[in-house]
């Protein structure tokens, strides 16, 4: 994820596609980054197979640019944007197709609608991309348009863990940090899943202290000149971890992708899909590019 010049909102017209638009414009502002604006229909209704119906054709084209257009008078003067309408099978790979196009940096989708205020339900286009995309998702949580672009990106939070992935989340994070010009933070959770048996108090010591090492590894691999706070979040559960944790309104997560991942690909693990259920803030997922 270099700089981040060009971010890519994939929008509705409902409160999920303003939360996207209103996370975008929030990355944006505070990178100084270009927003293109992407709504993907069926691709039947260009035609496809099936010779289109020219009127439906015509009428859902002209419905989506007033949609982009009263998507667009929402957002700040200074947020420089572009929109656009793009035809695919999924609106997941109309998205991906569009990062490509542009060569984004990100790609922003909403929560499904239905989840707590604050909080991620991933839905169908999420989860696609989440297990798809080779470039990074970010989410944003119900409620994400009621922060103010203004808000900037305030801290980035960096999830470190010991599968492949965390390298590439520490160096997103910190290219990230530099382009957004926020505090960093490094973060290690340490649930305490205990097999059968097993003394609890000792298990703590043991995954404390091993959290703490990971934490001591990935401050040694920051760039010179770089510096970040750490933090070792404990519980019995990675949700507990999360929600024991202090955010900031304007902080941003990031997250990598499961082992199971390919190279230069997203798979969502279920450590991140735990975390996923209880970050009130939005979370980038950071595909993984290095092998097992």
């Amino acid at each position: 994820m270099s700089g981040p010049d060009r971010i890519v909102v994939g929008y509705t017209a409902d409160e999920s596609g303003a939360d996207a638009l209103a996370l975008g414009a929030r990355l944006a502002a505070a990178t100084e980054a270009l927003l293109e604006v992407v709504m993907v229909l069926p691709i039947e209704a260009r035609g496809g197979v099936v010779p289109p119906d020219t009127g439906y054709e015509r009428h859902l084209k002209e419905r989506s640019r007033t949609w982009l257009a009263e998507a667009s008078a929402t957002l700040d003067d200074d947020i420089a944007q572009q929109l656009h309408i793009r035809y695919a099978e999924s609106f997941a790979e109309g998205l991906i197709e569009a990062a490509h196009e542009f060569g984004a940096s990100f790609i922003v989708v909403g929560a499904a609608r239905g989840g707590l205020l604050g909080r991620m339900r991933v839905g169908s286009v999420a989860s696609a991309l989440l297990h798809s995309s080779d470039v990074p998702v970010a989410l944003a949580p119900a409620g994400a348009r009621e922060v103010a672009p203004a808000q900037g990106v305030t801290r980035i939070t960096a999830a470190i863990g010991t599968r492949a992935g965390s390298s590439a989340v520490l160096e997103a994070s910190v290219r990230f940090a530099r382009s957004a010009h926020a505090p960093l933070r490094l973060l290690s959770l340490v649930p305490i899943d205990l097999p059968s048996g097993m003394d609890e108090e000792l298990a703590d010591l043991t995954s404390s202290a091993h959290a703490d090492e990971v934490l001591v590894e990935a401050q040694r691999a920051l760039p010179a000149g770089v510096d970040a706070t750490v933090v070792t979040a404990t519980g019995a559960s990675i949700e507990e971890s999360v929600r024991d944790l202090e955010w900031h309104a304007g902080e941003v997560v990031l997250v990598g992708s499961s082992r199971l991942a390919t190279p230069h690909h997203l798979f969502l693990g279920s450590t991140a899909a735990k975390m996923l259920r209880e970050l009130p803030v939005p979370v980038v997922v950071v595909p993984r590019t290095t092998t097992p």
